[in-house]
């Protein structure tokens, strides 16, 4: 096989190399073309076979090996051949070239480049999956992208190279028409004059309008293929109907009424969602509440001292829950009918992409809407695990009801979830146990943030099972009345061990899965990933043309801030799509995790960006060497930003640390609006601050990338000005500081 790589690569380095020397470039321009047209047309009669034969096979391989040209090619083929055998010759050989360009790429390097560029080509292999043939027409039909970029694209995909070849031939026939139309009016010019004509204009003016015709084409495809399935209504009572309360339906239903459109909001249960009910504010009011516990207790290292705190965990539920009640009027029916959505309880389900029907204490209603946004949320994910049946299991969702402090508690999961709420019941006094299959806490962050937040649990006593697997529970088998976790893990010379965790409360923090069933998608044939998320694509819409989805139920990222992002995108696409549809991004999505100390990330990780294959080089500030932090004795922890070599262009940062989610705002702004390491460092910040550790890791960079040549050069400029050549001083450093310090200060000033 690589044997014939290696000819297959031989082969069409010396057919390139052909064509550029033997001059073909230079000769396919258009002031050539026209000066030979007379002499084409002479050879055509006395040659048709040979010109025909011979253009169709240039067309071929220069398609083939993606060679500069075939524009003017298409250009001449409607100048020499007319309109009707223009079209026919060149579209089977653009075809037929496009198709070897494929099957060139897809022998070559569809290996090596699926392993480095997967991310990329799971999104199109995603479209293929989702749209089928479909996907690959509206490329073709719309030329965002080169036709060369497409065939090497695509080949590059599962795709069938059948399929290929067939939807390539029709999605290509209206572009190559126009081409070929300008071509036989250029062939129709007598003189200068011509140049004017009506028909030649309007060919140039079809080349620079086709695209929006073509967008406009796909559309209507679009849209009568579904009606072709479905009674589309002949008009419609509401814009759009919005499926679910949380986070992302509040901020959809909100931009939907700003700009006039007539909305309805359709919730089940509370609206707010898991953020306001069972998620963020719950979560965060009780971390408050355990960090002030924390702080009592450590009070003693800054002179003051304290009796040891007695927690109320009574009254810590009420602290969380009167933060519940102080919040909720922002996500109000009141509020949000004030506002001009309509908001109707009960269940929704669709009955065809026009008609929801909603069940609820009025009874059925049915509403038309010409879209629909889906956004129906996450539930905990709790695992098929032997035993577990057999007990109440708290989650994210229940364990706002507990009345008493567990005295044991095992925590099933070491994401953001488990470990934040598995730190907050043990500094509340209860005994912590937490279980994670990894080998590292937060699997998606780099193994030196992970050892960070490792090291501050187990100091505070929290006990950590890593590479450990859950095998089952037995109810009732533990001491004091209590329950028994059985897990497994490897020892240090391979062999399984299995351990016996006794517990009170088993809090599950696994995950969690999309809210996808009971609204009537799968019978519509809107598909969901691998993951239980909604399939869409890159504007937030299904298979279905007027159906979207947003928030955790569509993913990636099940946060509430991602999901009020996706759902500005999904709200805009819906109503303005036809003018302008925008694509979201996640390239500057910040994420916190609200331990402490705090880890916060935007951006590419050093993980993340290996397994892209993107290049990066790493500068890290510790906050040990920034003045607000040793004030305060908050020294734990760690600025480090992922930047392109040799560039100050932001890439992802990673801040360990007190208040690390705050600290981070800065590089998400400076990657959201393109703004540089220099410009940071350039920027004044208040002395002390924390915000001052943004500039500080900037200075680090900036000291290793300094022009060093630029600096000798200076450094015998200032001698000379002395008045003669001096040999170099090392830096005094004043006694009792640390070079680092020193060096600290430097950059601040």
């Amino acid at each position: 096989m690589a044997k014939r790589r290696l000819i297959l690569v031989a082969l069409i380095v010396l057919a390139v190399g052909a064509f550029f020397l033997s001059g073909a470039a230079d000769f396919l321009s258009l002031e050539n073309l026209k000066a030979e047209q007379a002499r084409f047309h002479e050879w055509l009669a006395d040659e048709p076979v040979t010109v025909i034969g011979g253009f169709f096979v240039l067309y071929v391989v220069m398609a083939g090996l993606s060679l500069p040209g075939a524009t003017l090619l298409t250009v001449l083929g409607g100048a020499l051949f007319g309109l009707g055998w223009g079209l026919l010759i060149i579209s089977f050989a653009s075809t037929i070239g496009a198709t070897l360009a494929a099957a060139i790429a897809r022998t070559l390097a569809r290996g090596p480049l699926e392993k480095r560029f997967a991310p990329q080509l799971e999104r199109i292999n995603a479209g293929i999956r989702r749209e089928g043939a479909f996907y690959l027409f509206t490329l073709r039909l719309i030329p965002l992208f080169p036709f060369f970029v497409i065939n090497l694209v695509m080949g590059l995909t599962r795709m069938r190279l059948w399929t290929f070849y067939w939807v390539s031939q029709l999605g290509m026939l209206p572009g190559t028409a126009v081409f070929v139309n300008a071509g036989r009016e250029l062939g129709n010019l007598e003189s200068l004059s011509g140049i004017l004509s009506p028909g030649l204009i309007g060919s140039f003016v079809l080349i620079g309008l086709f695209p929006w015709l073509a967008r406009g084409v796909v559309a209507v495809a679009k849209r009568r293929r579904l009606a072709s399935r479905y009674d589309r209504p002949a008009r419609f009572d509401h814009d759009i109907v919005v499926i679910g309360g949380g986070s992302a339906g509040l901020v959809a239903s909100y931009i939907a009424a700003a700009v006039k459109a007539r909305v309805v909001l359709v919730e089940r249960d509370r609206l707010g969602g898991d953020c306001l009910n069972t998620g963020c504010v719950p979560s965060k009011a009780l971390i408050r509440a355990a960090r002030v516990v924390s702080e009592l207790r450590s009070a003693g290292r800054y002179g003051i001292h304290a009796e040891a705190p007695r927690v109320d965990f009574t009254q810590v539920m009420g602290h969380v829950h009167h933060a519940i009640r102080e919040v909720e009027p922002h996500d109000s029916r009141e509020r949000y009918e004030g506002l001009g959505v309509e908001v109707i309880a009960g269940e929704a389900c669709l009955l065809d992409p026009w008609r929801v029907q909603v069940t609820g204490e009025e009874g059925e209603r049915v509403l038309t809407t010409r879209h629909v946004i889906i956004a129906s949320g996450a539930r905990p994910r709790v695992p098929d695990l032997p035993g577990l049946g057999d007990i109440e299991v708290l989650t994210s969702d229940n364990l706002w009801q507990l009345e008493t402090l567990p005295c044991r508690l095992v925590v099933l999961g070491g994401g953001p979830i488990g470990c934040e709420l598995g730190q907050s019941f043990a500094r509340l006094g209860s005994q912590v146990s937490l279980v994670e299959m990894g080998s590292q806490l937060l699997p998606r962050e780099d193994v030196d943030t992970a050892a960070a937040l490792r090291q501050r649990l187990e100091a505070e006593g929290l006990s950590l099972w890593l590479d450990t697997r859950a095998v089952r529970v037995e109810a009732g088998a533990g001491q004091q009345g209590g329950h028994v976790l059985v897990v497994e893990r490897e020892s240090s010379t391979g062999e399984t061990l299995t351990e016996r965790l006794d517990f009170d409360e088993l809090l599950v923090a696994v995950g969690r899965a999309a809210n996808v069933a009971g609204m009537g998608l799968e019978a519509l044939g809107v598909e969901t990933r691998n993951d239980g998320t909604l399939a869409v694509d890159e504007s937030l819409q299904s298979v279905l043309p007027n159906v979207w989805a947003c928030g955790d139920v569509a993913g990636p990222f099940q946060l509430t801030h991602a999901s009020a992002h996706q759902a500005w995108h999904a709200t805009v696409n819906a109503l303005f799509g036809e003018f302008k549809r925008f694509r979201v991004s996640y390239r500057a999505l910040p994420a916190v995790t609200y331990t402490d100390p705090e880890v916060a990330r935007v951006g590419l990780s050093e993980k993340e960006a290996r397994a892209q294959g993107t290049e990066f080089e790493v500068t890290r500030y510790e906050l040990s060497e920034l003045d607000r932090a040793i004030t305060e004795g908050l020294t734990e922890g760690f600025v480090k930003v992922l930047t392109v070599p040799g560039k100050d262009r932001i890439l992802g940062a990673t801040v360990v640390g007190h208040g690390a989610g705050e600290l981070l705002s800065e590089f998400t702004l400076a990657m959201t609006h393109g703004i540089g390491l220099n410009k940071l460092l350039g920027t004044v910040h208040p002395y002390p601050t924390w915000s001052e550790a943004a500039k500080a890791t900037a200075g680090v960079w900036k000291n290793t990338h300094k022009p060093e040549r630029v600096l000798g050069w200076l450094e015998r400029y200032f001698a000379w000005r002395r008045g003669g050549a001096e040999k170099s001083i090392a830096p005094v450093v004043p006694t009792g500081l640390k070079q680092s310090e020193g060096k600290t200060r430097d950059m601040r000033s």
